[in-house]
């Protein structure tokens, strides 16, 4: 990455957008930093060019390792304060932007910087490539950035109050099993890992799939389940219904009768 002091990098082609964390070594994040990733992060949602997000960090070692402790040690409680309240409202612009949102982890995915990526709709990690956990215990503090509820609701309150209680951390393979990560591949390295990503990623991209759709099943989802059942049921019909008023939906019925492949637009 460019040396220009630039803390998160945006680079958008092909419908997907790369935001890359950048502060080495352990790509930890400011109140700064913060602030550049929600400009991203409203980037992304308003470019219609765009259809996935991509979220990684910088290098071969670190995803994140958290919250810049340097930083922390010198402000003030109410500043502190208002740092974690920023980073949530971040992470819940990033978790309710209509668009498919991918954490890549390259490396080490720790603390905070495992907060980030629970935020995102699928987390994709590097066989072997580093170590996943919340550990904030060990400093004295909690998982403040939406660790204790995301991480509950990924792997269930007992398991997830074990984790963090204990401030254990373990590899990627662990997280596959316990339901933190979707899938570790293998790669020789951090940039054959990110090749494997983006074509991942490019997947759920036009023409080959309906992004409308997937940008409204992921509303549906993470909307709808904290709501209760009526609810959410609601929410559904009315998502589908915006669906069925789509030109991709059209597609998608006629290419289903004429026995051929779709050609989405995302429209």
């Amino acid at each position: 990455m460019a040396d220009d002091g630039t803390l998160v990098h945006y680079e958008a082609e092909n419908g997907i957008a790369l935001l890359t964390l950048d502060d080495p070594p352990a790509n930890t994040y400011t109140h700064e930093m913060m602030k550049e990733l929600d400009a991203a992060v409203l980037r992304g949602r308003m470019d219609d060019d765009v259809h996935v997000i991509v979220l990684t960090g910088a290098g071969e070692k670190f995803f994140s390792a958290g919250a810049n402790i340097q930083m922390l040690s010198e402000v003030t409680t109410g500043f502190k304060y208002c740092f974690c309240l920023h980073a949530n409202e971040t992470l819940l612009r990033l978790e309710h932007t209509p668009k498919l949102t991918i954490a890549a982890l390259n490396g080490h995915t720790v603390g905070g910087g495992l907060e980030i990526a629970m935020a995102c709709d699928l987390i994709i990690a590097r066989e072997g490539g580093g170590q996943i956990g919340l550990p904030e215990v060990n400093l004295g503090v909690l998982p403040g950035t939406g660790g204790t509820q995301r991480l509950s609701r990924l792997v269930g309150k007992a398991k997830a109050l074990e984790l963090m209680v204990t401030g254990e951390t373990f590899g990627f393979d662990r997280a596959v099993e316990l339901g933190i990560v979707n899938r570790a591949i293998s790669a020789q390295g951090a940039e054959e890992f990110m090749e494997k990503v983006m074509e991942f990623a490019a997947s759920f991209t036009t023409p080959n799939r309906a992004t409308k759709a997937v940008g409204h099943i992921k509303r549906s989802v993470q909307s709808g389940s904290m709501l209760p059942l009526e609810q959410g049921l609601t929410l559904e019909r009315e998502l589908q219904q915006q669906l069925f008023a789509s030109d991709d939906a059209r597609e998608g019925l006629t290419a289903y009768v004429e026995k051929r492949k779709p050609d989405f637009k995302g429209k």
